[in-house]
């Protein structure tokens, strides 16, 4: 007889994560799937595809748009926005001018919506953005901003049943509220039963040796603030719910 996943979840939870597969220095915990961009660990897919096809009877077409980040990914994206290569934004989404602000502001800046390579929770293959693709008016684009998920914004009904349905497939947000760092993301899910023991295991020396040799924009400020800098964009979030890492939706099959 084949394991169920609730089976399989126990075993996982024996297994961690390395730290090579902690800060995306690794592949080897993750897969892709033929005809889709979407690479997550195997189970937090099979639990993206159950939650998937239970929106799907609700009317959502629910979509992963954005999941496993390699820590070279990430590198791109936080030197890129360092340099004033890629945009960067304030917390209310205005864009900013990077080159002028003094790195201090800079990182500030970066981490505002951005990780550090190493930290960030998509390394895991746990992590992933969504929105419902059904909502999308033809010929739109979906800017993953506060605005969309709130009340009359076109992904409101998707945030409104992951809100009812998310905890019991295994997932639930971990940027639900400003505590200091990263801003809210409500198109952010994470799955808890992978997620929960991988935060656990990210320590700050395992991201510190993560960024040692790494060809980082602003790494004499990075370096000289990184465990303020760790506490409040690593260890800041929200934690899931009883429910969530029970999964209990994933218990059979």
């Amino acid at each position: 007889m084949p394991p169920t996943i609730a089976n399989l979840l126990a075993l996982t939870a024996q297994v961690r994560l390395t730290p090579l597969e902690l800060t995306g220095r690794s592949t080897t915990h993750v897969r892709g799937v033929e005809g889709d961009a979407c690479v997550l660990h195997p189970l937090a897919r099979l639990a993206l595809d159950r939650m998937t096809a239970a929106a799907q009877q609700a009317g959502i077409q629910l979509a992963a748009i954005s999941c496993f980040r390699s820590f070279e990914q990430q590198l791109a994206i936080w030197n890129g926005k360092f340099l004033g290569q890629r945009p960067l934004l304030s917390p209310a989404g205005a864009p900013l001018d990077a080159l002028a602000l003094d790195e201090t502001g800079r990182v500030e800046a970066i981490l505002t919506w951005s990780a550090l390579p190493g930290a960030s929770r998509h390394h895991w293959g746990t992590d992933f953005d969504v929105i419902d693709r059904a909502a999308l008016p033809q010929g739109s684009r979906a800017q993953l901003v506060a605005a969309e998920y709130a009340p009359g914004g076109w992904f409101a009904p998707l945030d409104q049943w992951l809100a009812q349905h998310a905890a019991a497939y295994g997932f639930f947000r971990p940027y639900d509220s400003d505590r200091g760092g990263v801003l809210p993301e409500p198109w952010h899910l994470s799955f808890a039963p992978l997620s929960a023991p991988a935060l656990q295991d990210l320590t700050l020396d395992v991201l510190a040796d993560s960024l040692a040799s790494a060809p980082l924009e602003g790494r004499n400020t990075v370096f000289s603030r990184l465990p303020e800098l760790y506490r409040r964009y690593v260890l800041a979030v929200g934690e899931p719910a009883a429910l969530a890492l029970e999964a209990p939706a994933l218990a059979t099959g």
